[in-house]
């Protein structure tokens, strides 16, 4: 996606060579318009999969999968990071380490709103290491439910992510690959 790309480039904030700070597009600040234009994008690769719900973690990557799961007229579930006191006892769990936050998180996703019966699409905002992912997608499968791909906004693929989801044979596209972000410089693949 060429606008995407000119708005990281206009806008992102390169931290690290592993740290891409995207505030002002996915992680704080959502451009309405852009995020409709990403869920659009989604919803046509994955048009032909049969997705009866579109998954995702909280907090950052509900904004995109919301507009995937309205493009494609399916409902959208988002796994929470945090348990409340009204959370599902028998939800499906799992433990994962935060590549941004630096902390290990527990995500939770309620049985009830996840079948067997079930063909997810599963949106995340970026992929770097890809341990929210890895969980995420342990969780969908001890479901029962069919994972028929997973669609990012921002793979890193110079961090190991993208490439360990789709050595286990799942699908995975993203709308922008970024290979570098050596000596401050955002590089596209």
């Amino acid at each position: 996606m060429e606008l995407l790309k000119q708005r990281i480039l206009e806008e992102g904030v390169v931290v690290s060579d592993q740290v891409l700070k995207l505030d002002g597009l996915l992680n704080h600040q959502v451009d309405p318009m852009l995020t409709m234009e990403m869920g659009r994008e989604f919803a046509r690769r994955f048009a032909e999969a049969g997705v009866s719900r579109v998954v995702t973690v909280e907090s950052s990557g509900i904004a995109v999968a919301f507009a995937t799961a309205y493009e494609m007229k399916v409902p959208l579930v988002f796994a929470r990071r945090k348990k409340t006191l009204l959370a599902d006892p028998d939800a499906l769990c799992e433990r994962v380490p935060s590549f941004t936050k630096g902390i290990v998180t527990d995500i939770m996703l309620s049985r009830q709103y996840i079948s067997e019966n079930d063909k997810i699409l599963f949106i995340d905002d970026i992929i770097a290491n890809g341990d929210a992912a890895r969980g995420l997608i342990k969780i969908i499968q001890r479901s029962g439910a069919e994972l028929v791909g997973l669609g990012v906004v921002v793979e890193k693929s110079f961090q190991a992510g993208a490439r360990t989801i789709r050595e286990q044979g799942i699908r995975l596209e993203s709308l922008v690959d970024i290979t570098s972000l050596s000596e401050g410089k955002i590089t596209f693949g």
